[in-house]
C-alpha cells in the first residue's frame, strides 16, 4: 500500500491507503435477487455491521440508503486495545475495517442492506482485499448482531451461490467480535474530502452506481 499525505482540518496525517491518481474506476452493481427470507421489522433502531474493504466507500454508500440513520467507520473482529489505524494497518490485529450501520427496520430491512452490500458496496469474491487495498483488514465479513441476522446472512450467501450471480465464489465470512469506532478523521471522510484522489477514483463511482441501481432506496 502507498502512503498518502492528507491535510485534514489544518493538521497533516500520514495514512496508509492504496490510491490511484488516474481516471475514476468503472463501477457497476451486480444484479442479484432480494433475500428470500428477511429479518422481521421491529420497533426502534437496529444495527448492522459489515466489513468489505476501505470503510470510506462503505460509509459513502450506506449513508445514502433511505432508512439508515447513521454510519460509523471502525474496526471489527479484534480487541479494543489494538483498535487503532496504525495498529490495524500492520495486518496483525485480527480487525477488519468495517461500518456500523444504524437503521430503522420499518423503512429499510436488514435483507435490503445485505443486497446493497453484496451488489455494489464491495466485491464479495475478493479474498483479503478490495481494489487497491490488500490484507486481512480489508476482508469481506459480516458481523451479525443477533441470531436472526446471522440466519438471514448465511441463507442469503447460500441463495446467491445458487444463482451464480458472481463469476467467482463468494468468500464473505460470518464472524463475531466487537466493533470499535475509528479515529475522528476517518468519520464522514467522503463528504469532507470530495476531491481526495482515492475518493474520486474508487468511491464516487461506487456511489453513482448505487444510485443508478437502487433509485428507490437511494437518497
Amino acid at each position: 500500500m502507498k502512503n498518502i499525505l492528507l491535510t485534514i482540518a489544518g493538521a497533516t496525517a500520514l495514512l496508509g491507503f492504496g490510491v490511484t491518481t488516474g481516471m475514476a474506476q468503472a463501477e457497476r452493481a451486480v444484479v442479484i435477487p432480494a433475500v428470500a427470507t428477511d429479518v422481521p421489522a421491529t420497533p426502534g433502531r437496529q444495527t448492522a455491521i459489515f466489513a468489505g474493504g476501505c470503510f470510506w466507500g462503505l460509509e459513502a454508500v450506506f449513508e445514502h440508503v433511505k432508512g439508515v440513520t447513521s454510519v460509523t467507520n471502525g474496526y471489527a473482529g479484534g480487541t479494543r486495545a489494538t483498535a487503532t489505524y496504525d495498529q490495524v494497518s500492520t495486518e496483525s490485529t485480527g480487525h477488519a475495517e468495517a461500518v456500523k450501520i444504524t437503521y430503522d427496520p420499518r423503512r429499510v430491512s436488514y435483507g435490503t442492506l445485505l443486497r446493497v452490500y453484496f451488489s455494489i458496496a464491495h466485491d464479495p469474491t475478493q479474498l483479503n482485499r478490495q481494489g487497491p487495498d490488500s490484507g486481512p483488514s480489508y476482508r469481506s465479513a459480516i458481523f451479525p448482531q443477533n441470531a436472526a441476522q446471522a440466519q438471514v446472512a448465511r441463507a442469503y450467501i447460500a441463495q446467491l451461490g445458487k444463482t451464480r450471480a458472481f463469476a467467482k465464489p463468494i468468500v464473505t465470512r460470518i464472524e463475531t467480535g466487537g466493533f470499535y469506532p475509528a479515529e475522528a478523521y476517518h468519520q464522514d471522510f467522503f463528504d469532507r474530502n470530495p476531491t481526495h484522489p482515492y475518493i474520486v477514483a474508487w468511491d464516487k463511482p461506487k456511489l453513482a452506481a448505487f444510485r443508478k441501481a437502487f433509485p428507490t432506496i437511494a437518497s
